[in-house]
């Protein structure tokens, strides 16, 4: 059989169980050799300023793919330099190996803004998508939402329901930030990382 890997990129702050669960279903359901947590340093859609510092989001990704060995964290754009855009990823791992097949994992969101990425007509070409759900969760392709997804995508698309998908690193940093706990959101690792680096407080706290 044909060598595929997936990719599931992102900020990271914090990474917790609804991407380790994307991730390992995206494995098992399309049969891939593994998958890449793939850390964004410079997404060109969010105020860097506010994303936690990469050494930080790093450090985190690895404690939590610790324990799986078909995960590997990736810092490929982390030491590329500019903006980290999914095209140039994707262009890079191809060149690395031509015969290994790509699908790219993310949720239902990418289908409302991936007419604003980069090339994108080229990269819906390039590549497989996997959109992860909640379960029941539908989307459709008629809808006035979507009808500037590029046409390639939708024979390259693939859905995926994940249970648990709906936590938020923003509700988890918010937690933290409220004296709330976390415990269950995240591997217990990350979770005390949290603490002993005291991340994600406000000022004096």
């Amino acid at each position: 059989m044909r060598e595929a890997i997936g990719i599931l990129g992102g900020t990271f702050d914090p990474v917790h169980y609804g991407h380790l669960m994307a991730a390992e279903f995206a494995r098992s359901e399309f049969r891939l050799n593994k998958v890449l947590l793939m850390l964004s340093a410079r997404p060109p859609h969010k105020n860097e300023t506010s994303i936690l510092h990469q050494e930080h989001r790093l450090k985190m990704l690895q404690l939590a793919a610790a324990d799986n060995p078909n995960l590997e964290v990736s810092d490929l754009e982390i030491k590329r330099p500019g903006y980290s855009f999914t095209i140039d990823t994707i262009k890079y791992l191809q060149e690395q190996n031509p015969q290994q097949a790509v699908y790219f994992i993310a949720g239902a969101d990418m289908l409302y803004t991936i007419h604003t990425w980069k090339d994108a007509e080229e990269l819906c070409r390039m590549c497989k998508f996997i959109v992860v759900t909640r379960p029941g969760y539908r989307w459709e392709k008629q809808s006035p939402r979507l009808s500037l997804v590029p046409d390639a995508l939708w024979d390259n698309l693939f859905n995926l329901e994940v249970p648990g998908y709906d936590l938020s690193s923003t509700d988890i940093r918010n937690r933290v930030n409220q004296g709330k706990t976390i415990k269950y959101l995240l591997p217990p690792a990350v979770e005390e990382y949290i603490i002993e680096h005291q991340l994600y407080l406000g000022p004096g706290e």
